[in-house]
C-alpha cells in the first residue's frame, strides 16, 4: 500500500477509495477527487519504483488502522446532523492583522503556523467558493468552489506578513495543482489570499523568488486571488493535530509538512528544538 503521490507506474494498481466513512471498490488507475485521499495497493505485490529500489506492500493492519482514522472523521461530521458546530471566529486584538492562506489540508496548515512567534490564534476553515457556510462533507465533493482554509491572526510587530510567506510556501508544495500528496482536489489547491495592493505585491514577490531558487522543480502554481470571505470549519477541525498526533494521517501526512516549515523558520518558532504536538 502507497501513498498516492508516490511514482509508481504499474500495471494491475488499483486504489481504495475512503469518502464518508466507506470503502469502495477498487477501480483501477484512478484516485482524483474521491475524498480526503485514496490509497494505492498493488494487490500484495512488490511494486518497482526504479531499478534499484523496490518497496514492499504495507500490511493490512495500516490499511485498517487508516480506515479508521477517516472513519472517525467523518462519524463526528454525521453525529453533527443538519446543525454542524462550527467554530467561532476570534475577535481581533489591538494591532492585530489577520492573514488567509490555503496550501491542502488545513490540518498541516493550522499546526505548522502555530508554530511562530507572535501568531495569537490559526483557525481552520474554507474560502474561496461560493456556497455560504459551507460543511466539510460539503467543501470535499469539490463542487462548492472552497479550498481548505487557515486564517491567521498574527501581530506585524512580532512576525511579518513576508515572514508569513515564508512559512506558507514552506509548508506545502505550490507546485502541484488542485492537489498536495495524496490529497487531491480542487478543495486542496494551494491559494495565497491578499487583502491590499501591499499584500498582493508581498506574494508575488514571494512567488517569485521561490521559482529563482529552484527549491521545487516546478514552478509555483499558487492562486494570488483576493480575500473575499472566510467560513470557519466544524469544531472537530480545530487544533486537530495537536488532539490526534498518533492517527495514521497526522503521523504520516501532516506532521512531516509541519516539520519542513520548521526548518525554514529558523528564530521564528515558538519553541525551539525538537517539535512535538503538546
Amino acid at each position: 500500500m502507497i501513498f498516492a503521490d508516490s511514482p509508481i507506474g504499474q500495471a494491475g494498481r488499483g486504489v481504495f477509495v475512503f469518502r464518508k466513512g466507506q470503502v469502495q471498490e477498487p477501480e483501477p488507475q484512478k484516485a482524483t477527487n474521491q475524498g480526503r485521499f485514496a490509497l494505492f495497493f498493488d494487490w500484495g505485490k512488490t511494486v518497482t519504483v526504479n531499478p534499484f529500489n523496490r518497496i514492499m506492500i504495507m500490511k493490512t493492519s495500516l490499511l485498517l488502522s487508516v480506515f479508521f482514522c477517516l472513519w472517525t472523521v467523518s462519524s463526528q461530521a454525521q453525529l453533527l446532523g443538519t446543525t454542524p458546530n462550527f467554530a467561532k471566529l476570534p475577535s481581533l486584538q489591538p494591532g492585530e492583522a489577520v492573514a488567509t492562506f490555503a496550501g491542502g489540508c488545513f490540518w498541516a496548515q493550522e499546526e505548522a503556523f502555530d508554530q511562530l512567534k507572535g501568531v495569537r490564534e490559526v483557525i481552520s476553515g474554507y474560502s474561496g467558493g461560493n456556497l455560504k457556510n459551507p460543511t466539510y462533507e460539503q467543501v470535499g465533493t469539490d463542487e462548492t468552489g472552497h479550498a481548505e482554509t487557515v486564517q491567521v491572526y498574527y501581530d506585524p510587530s512580532v512576525i511579518s506578513y513576508r515572514d508569513l510567506l515564508t512559512a506558507f510556501f514552506s509548508s506545502h508544495d505550490p507546485t502541484t495543482l488542485n492537489r498536495q500528496g495524496p490529497d487531491v482536489g480542487r478543495d486542496y489547491r494551494s491559494v495565497a489570499f491578499y487583502r491590499n495592493p501591499a499584500e498582493k505585491k508581498a506574494i508575488e514577490e514571494a512567488i517569485q523568488q521561490v521559482n529563482e531558487s529552484k527549491h521545487y522543480p516546478n514552478k509555483v502554481v499558487t492562486e494570488v486571488v483576493p480575500f473575499s470571505v472566510f467560513y470557519p470549519a466544524e469544531t472537530y477541525h480545530q487544533n486537530y493535530c495537536k488532539l490526534h498526533p498518533n492517527q495514521p494521517y497526522i503521523r504520516n501526512v501532516s506532521l512531516p509538512k509541519v516539520e519542513k516549515m520548521r526548518k525554514a523558520m529558523p528564530g521564528k518558532l515558538k519553541k525551539e528544538g525538537k517539535y512535538t504536538t503538546s
